[in-house]
């Protein structure tokens, strides 16, 4: 049997299609009896449909160095 820690792992790895069929396998087991690690998977799931929705996106590279560049010049 998985510790939930390991579930934990395995959920995130889910989320962005990186899990093993035998990982995903073991999650379900673990889901089956442990009703909190089936809780923190449905709200990771949810979690990653809503950033999904809002088409995030992250700050470039160069945009970030001007920033922190602009930030420290102002201290």
């Amino acid at each position: 049997m998985m510790t939930c820690e390991e579930a934990a792992i395995i959920c995130n790895k889910e989320q962005y299609k990186e899990a093993t069929f035998t990982e995903k396998f073991k999650l379900i087991v673990h889901l089956f009896f442990c009703k909190t690690c089936s809780k923190f998977s449905k709200k990771n799931s949810e979690l990653t449909s809503l950033c999904k929705k809002a088409h995030l996106h992250a700050l470039p590279e160069k945009d970030k160095v001007k920033m922190k560049k602009e930030i420290e010049g102002k201290i």
